[in-house]
Order: structure tokens, then C-alpha cells, then sequence
């Protein structure tokens, strides 16, 4: 535990008192020494400061001394508590700190101090950075921080986000039945506020960057080869779910995001060396990619005289797939999570994704495509180049998305025994 003790190191009449830090850190004591400006009398610090006085004037001294030694002492030892590095610090740190003290730095202005209030101001600052999806989730935290204010009763101010906060955070999603993958996800991004909060001179809790919750597994759904074929050689006739069907086949073999394979046209399309290859720019990372189009997809432009698929949006494709996989027979019984009202009100509805065991068509969605394909092709292509055409930014979290077991994981690997 660190201290801090004042000494008159000086053999003039009147002089500033000296600041002393002491701690010890991993078995190693530590002393470090600046000046302050708060001069003393020599006579006075040696022989009145600390005694027991009935003088008036004097208690009065003692009392205006020891309070402005109080104040210096708080700020150096609150300034060390933010050290990570303790024994990196030297007699300049010290200096510096006292310096700080008598000259403190001016605050932002016009910065908000509450986190809602800050979340606008984020979002208004970095808003040619960040992609509109991103703004979309701010908005959605900044809606839930303000009914949990609400629950709370008071206003949730920037460097309060700390553990207690954390708490609170939690009990409140978990009592709206939000996931735990999704709890954990948004306080990393308020985490994020937080951070940028601070490097606009904003003072943050010291438990902020050790805040963390644990990741749920999930259980990872994927189309099959057979599966995919299955729903390639189904008769289907109703020209919307025919054009998902063909959307769905693409996705499942260029590994894209519905944001960038639902863009592709003719135009994006070019041949190199004999070999087609499809160019475009992923809306989530602004990355440059070129791909080639496997045969799968060449079929179906072939079929749609070199065009891609009509067009259609996020929610009538994520619809229009489950029927698809529902009329192929993709009805195996497996364990998932699905959105569903869980409001028991009839004006208010609470969409939530909720775990059971569904038929295997009511679990898809527009990322399945996405999943089957590094799924699929894991073990046979190279994971590096698998990695590039997902846009996955480690080994690590590629493995992670992925949808086969450690069971599948061991019987792949047999293939090498």
C-alpha cells in the first residue's frame, strides 16, 4: 500500500516542504521525492507542527497546513492507483504529478459526462467512420441504458461504468431476456465509449478496463454439401422462392455477408488466366476482395443469361430461405435459438431469440450461406485462403464460427492417420 509522508529538507528559515511516495511492489520497496510549494518555516515544521498547541494562531496554522497536505496527498496517491506499471515510476513522475496538481488540466468542454448523452456525441463524432449498421447498434444500447436509468432512477454518468455497474447492467438484460453473447457484446461496446470518453480528458473508473463478461457457446447451423445439393435439385416453383433459392446457393459458395453478395452484378464479374472472378468491396470491413466464382454459381448465371438473382431485402430473403429449406425436407430436429414475441402483453412486443429444438429450416437465416461455406470447405482448402474470403480477422475466430463439432474436428482427422 502506498504512502505519502512530507519532510522539510532544507537548511533555510523557509522553505517548500518535500513529498515523499512510498510503496513496495513485488517484495521491493520504493521512495520517490519531489518538492511542493508549500513553503513552511523551518522553526514552525520542526517544533510546532506536529505538537499539541493551545495557541489559537497556531491550530489554526496547523489546520490550514495539514489540509492542503491532505488534498496533495489524495491526488498523488489517486494518480498512482492509476499506474499498471508501478515500478516503472521515478522521481519525474512525481514532479509531474505535483505539477499537474497546482496546474490542472482544463477539462472538455461541451463534453457530455452521462453515457447516453455521450453516446450521441460518439456517434456524431466518428459518423463518416463508423458503417450505419454500427450507428444502428449504438442507438439500440443507448434505448436500453435509458429504461434501465429509468429502472434505476438516476442518471448513469461515464465514470461510474465499473463493476458495480456491470451488475446492474446484466441483471437488467437478463430480466429481459436478452442473450448472454448479446450482453456481452454491448458492454464491450460501452467499454468502447468509455475508452474514447477518456482520451477526450474524460475521467474514467479504474475498473473500466478490467471489465469482462463470459461468452455463451453456440450452437453452430450450417447447410451440409448434401443439403445444399438436396435444395439445388428440388422442384420449385414460385418465381420469389426460386430466385431465394438461387441467392442462397451463391451464398454458400463465395462465403459472403448478405450485405455484399445481395450488390453482386455482371459488372463486378472479371477473367483472368481463363478463370471468372468476381471483385467488390465488403461493406462491413471497406476491404477489397476478388474471389472466384465457383461453377455453382456460374450455373445459376448462366441460368439468369449472366445475371444475378433479383434482388430482395434482408427480411424477405431470411423468410423466404426457411421455405425454401422447409419444401427440400431440411426439417432434421435440432437444437437452436429463433426470434420469437416472448411479450405476454398485446400492444408491446419483446422479440427475443429463444433456445429450444426446432426443425432445422425455422433456424435459417442469411448467415447460414456464409457459415456452410467455411464449414463445408474447412479440412480440403488451405485455412489461410478460407480465412481471406471470409474477412476473419484470426485463426481464432474462424474456428470459432465454424459449425463442426470436436467429434467432426476428430473424424476429418483420421483422413491424416
Amino acid at each position: 500500500m502506498a504512502s505519502v509522508i512530507f519532510l522539510y529538507r532544507s537548511t533555510k528559515d523557509s522553505a517548500c516542504l518535500t513529498a515523499r511516495l512510498l510503496f513496495r511492489h513485488e517484495k521491493k520497496d520504493f521512495i520517490l521525492a519531489s518538492k511542493t510549494k508549500l513553503e513552511v518555516g523551518k522553526t514552525y515544521w520542526k517544533k510546532k507542527h506536529s505538537t499539541k498547541s493551545k495557541d489559537i494562531s497556531v491550530i489554526n496554522k496547523q489546520t490550514q497546513i495539514n489540509n492542503e497536505l491532505n488534498k496533495i496527498t489524495q491526488f498523488i496517491l489517486k494518480e498512482f492507483d492509476k499506474s499498471s506499471l508501478p515500478d516503472q515510476l521515478n522521481n519525474r513522475w512525481l514532479k509531474n504529478q505535483i505539477d499537474n496538481y497546482y496546474r490542472p488540466k482544463k477539462g472538455p468542454k461541451n463534453i457530455p459526462k452521462d453515457i447516453i448523452r455521450f453516446i450521441d456525441y460518439y456517434t456524431e463524432i466518428r459518423k463518416n467512420e463508423v458503417k450505419k449498421a454500427s450507428i444502428v447498434k449504438f442507438n439500440v444500447i443507448k434505448h436500453k441504458l435509458q429504461r434501465l436509468e429509468a429502472r434505476l432512477s438516476k442518471t448513469i454518468y461515464i465514470n461510474e461504468i465499473n463493476e458495480n455497474f456491470k451488475q446492474e447492467f446484466f441483471n437488467y438484460c437478463k430480466e429481459e431476456n436478452y442473450s448472454q453473447n448479446t450482453i456481452q457484446r454491448e458492454l464491450n461496446i460501452i467499454k468502447t465509449f468509455c475508452k474514447f470518453a477518456r482520451s477526450k480528458g474524460i475521467e474514467v473508473d479504474n475498473e473500466l478496463d478490467s471489465l469482462k463478461l463470459p461468452k455463451e457457446k453456440i450452437d453452430n447451423i450450417y447447410l451440409s454439401l448434401d443439403e445444399i445439393e438436396l435444395i439445388e435439385n428440388t422442384d420449385i416453383v414460385i418465381p420469389h422462392l426460386s430466385n431465394a433459392r438461387d441467392w442462397l446457393i451463391i451464398s454458400c459458395f463465395t462465403g459472403q455477408r448478405i450485405s455484399d453478395f445481395m450488390r453482386f452484378t455482371k459488372e463486378m464479374i472479371r477473367i483472368e488466366k481463363g478463370k471468372s472472378l468476381i471483385e467488390f468491396e465488403q461493406q462491413k470491413t471497406g476491404k477489397l476482395m476478388t474471389i472466384p466464382l465457383h461453377k455453382k454459381v456460374k450455373t445459376i448465371l448462366e441460368k439468369n443469361n449472366g445475371e444475378f438473382p433479383n434482388r430482395i431485402s434482408d427480411q424477405r430473403y431470411n423468410d423466404y430461405i426457411k421455405e425454401v429449406c422447409k419444401i427440400a425436407g431440411i426439417d432434421e430436429k435440432i437444437k437452436g435459438k429463433k426470434q420469437e414475441n416472448i411479450s405476454k402483453e398485446n400492444n408491446i412486443q419483446k422479440i427475443r431469440r429463444v433456445e429450444g429444438v426446432y426443425p432445422k429450416y425455422e433456424l435459417v437465416t442469411s448467415h447460414i450461406g456464409r457459415r456452410s461455406f467455411a464449414t463445408n470447405y474447412y479440412g480440403d482448402i488451405p485455412t489461410s485462403y478460407l480465412i481471406y474470403v471470409t474477412g476473419h480477422s484470426s485463426e481464432m475466430m474462424f474456428l470459432n464460427y465454424i459449425g463442426k463439432s470436436n467429434k467432426d474436428m476428430a473424424l476429418e482427422l483420421t483422413k491424416y492417420f
